[in-house]
């Protein structure tokens, strides 16, 4: 029995965190398999993963607000290496309980790759959806150079990665709220453009699945994962089916079926 109490199947926030003032979500059931911890991308919120963690009925699920976003702005300084020491200490606080799986959207596959680089004990098992991966290969529709203007580039961002009408629908303090969160955003953004590599695929010891949708991206993302699969093999591929970048929104279905197979694949294999 695992000694956490077990808590109803929504994500719940917490006043339990190794972090001082980062927001932590959690969400526990009795015997799991493995804690899932889901790390956001670019100008999300742990919350956003309510609806993949109501469909992980066999596992705990833990997800938070990473430093700079929402419940966690007052958390700095903001950068990548602090993001991943941030996921360490959760994998750390999570590991003598049960074996860990990372769950990386976008940018947080980013954070998920750092943490599994430092080798914690109880990491068991990577899962990126459409990481980005600039410094093995480059996308051509980023869109414009990066300004010096957080909360500019927020609502930019915003447009362009949802669409200009929905901005136009949200309230003043939700765009506030949105706007609030540009430094962070501005910082995952000079990583994410960066031809500087911050991580050493190669090097990573943990087994990584790279999944990805079949919208108009996927040629890039297949290339990419090919790319990430010759670096190191480790890797493997997974495509979802009529999935969108937003999948743990749009498609969370498909996405608690590939963490509990790429679990039963990874335990299988030892």
């Amino acid at each position: 029995m695992n000694s956490l109490s077990v808590t109803p199947l929504r994500l719940q926030f917490t006043s339990a965190s190794p972090v001082a003032g980062l927001a932590v979500a959690e969400r526990r059931v009795a015997d799991p398999k493995a804690t899932v911890i889901c790390v956001h991308g670019g100008l999300d919120r742990g919350g956003s993963f309510s609806r993949l963690a109501r469909r992980l009925d066999t596992f705990d699920v833990i997800a938070y607000d990473r430093r700079g976003y929402q419940g966690s702005r007052g958390v700095g300084p903001l950068g990548f290496d602090e993001n991943v020491d941030d996921l360490v200490a959760l994998i750390e606080r999570e590991a003598p309980s049960a074996p860990v799986i990372v769950f990386g959207h976008s940018f947080g596959g980013l954070v998920g790759v750092g943490a599994g680089l430092r080798d914690p004990a109880g990491l068991r098992l990577l899962i990126c959806y459409e990481s980005p991966f600039p410094w093995l290969l480059a996308r051509s529709n980023v869109g414009p150079d990066l300004s010096d203007d957080p909360s500019a580039e927020a609502e930019r961002f915003f447009k362009r990665m949802v669409a200009p009408d929905v901005w136009d629908r949200l309230s003043p303090s939700e765009k506030d709220s949105r706007r609030d969160d540009g430094p962070a955003l501005l910082s995952d953004l000079r990583v994410a453009r960066s031809r500087k590599a911050p991580l050493d695929v190669a090097a990573l010891q943990i087994p990584l699945v790279y999944a990805f949708g079949d919208d108009a991206t996927q040629d890039y993302y297949q290339e990419l994962g090919d790319e990430l699969a010759r670096q190191n093999p480790r890797v493997t591929l997974r495509q979802l089916v009529r999935a969108p970048h937003g999948a743990h929104l749009s498609n969370p279905d498909q996405l608690a079926a590939l963490i509990n197979e790429s679990w039963s694949q990874r335990c299988a294999s030892e």
